[in-house]
């Protein structure tokens, strides 16, 4: 009878042993099974940035495939960095994302002198979102129809104004950058995000440098000139606006772009799930077709190949901002 028991107790706990492994595995697995079973908030920048209609746009059809709200908070302030820092110190699990740039992810390491967070160790990236060039766009009132009748007028005026989304944004980089080369001294006025292309529509400014979704709209309905983009050929958004090649000033290089990250530490396999989710959304042709129409391109990737990016991105900024002197407000 004891040896019954015993023979019962060995092949209980041989069997625990044996299902133990698995239930590990469910556990680990659960947080992704269930998720999202809550709703998901982006935090984007200021209302009308490109940062927020790519966030609205990617969080409808994330909604859509899910069945949990997306809801958008937009954070404006210090470049975008005060949301991204919110981002940062978020709950690990995968309910807080932020869309991150160029801005707020390499050029503010070297903007900020005390950066609350750090855009490698603080963040889990799901994906690249979108890349586009930038655009330059002059207001009605500006006498010019081209890059180099624009160059002339500056040079003669000596004191027009550009607006940007921010001080040290990939929008005021371009502008340096454009000074740089043109020799203008056209001076900076930065703007909270979406507040820069109302600047150069009410004629605030005379010319700013902006994502073609900021600007597009904008142009499209005649109430600000493009004169090129920032890119070596033409972009399929916007095909009717020469290259910086073709506008003469072909060193006039910068690519905005945006990806979507999530807090640090935040389990793997909600960050498989979001990267592949995310990934299916931007490869469908209705969402290609939307934002190439806005000048942008879709670019799902893995979450390594954002990582990398980033990476990139700290390394060819930083030395440019210090060089040019540029520091935070």
């Amino acid at each position: 009878m004891k040896m019954h028991s015993r023979a019962r107790r060995l092949s209980q706990l041989a069997l625990a042993a044996l299902l133990a492994p698995l239930a590990v595995s469910v556990q680990a697995a659960a947080p992704a099974d269930n998720y999202p079973s809550k709703p998901i908030r982006i935090i984007a920048s200021g209302p009308g940035s490109s940062s927020d209609y790519l966030s609205r746009f990617v969080g409808q059809k994330m909604t859509e495939k899910w069945g949990q709200q997306v809801v958008v908070e937009n954070r404006v302030g210090a470049g975008g960095t005060l949301g991204t820092d919110a981002a940062a110190k978020a709950a690990p699990d995968g309910y807080t994302l932020v869309m991150g740039n160029g801005g707020t992810f390499a050029v503010a390491v070297a903007l900020y002198r005390n950066l609350p967070y750090d855009p490698v160790r603080d963040f889990a990236p799901i994906t690249l979102v979108s890349s586009m060039t930038m655009m330059m766009v002059v207001h009605p009132s500006v006498p010019v129809a081209n890059v180099s009748a624009f160059v002339s007028y500056a040079k003669q005026k000596n004191g027009l104004n550009y607006s940007s989304t921010g001080n040290g944004t990939l929008s005021h980089l371009t502008g340096e950058l454009f000074k740089q080369i043109t020799g203008t001294n056209i001076q900076h006025v930065p703007y909270k995000s979406g507040a820069a292309v109302t600047a150069i529509v009410s004629g605030e400014v005379q010319v700013s440098f902006l994502s073609p979704v900021t600007a597009s709209a904008q142009v499209k309905a005649g109430k600000i000139k493009a004169l090129a983009v920032s890119s070596r050929t033409r972009v399929i958004g916007a095909p009717d606006i020469p290259s910086a090649t073709e506008a003469g000033i072909a060193a006039w290089e910068a690519e905005l772009w945006y990806g979507l990250f999530t807090t640090a530490k935040t389990p793997k396999p909600i960050v498989v799930k979001l990267n592949r989710g995310i990934g299916e959304i931007l490869a469908s042709p209705e969402v290609k077709d939307t934002i190439q129409k806005q000048g942008g391109v879709s670019a799902p990737s893995t979450p390594e190949a954002l990582g990398a990016l980033v990476k990139a991105e700290l390394a060819k900024w930083t030395p440019i901002v210090k060089a040019a002197g540029i520091t935070a407000d």
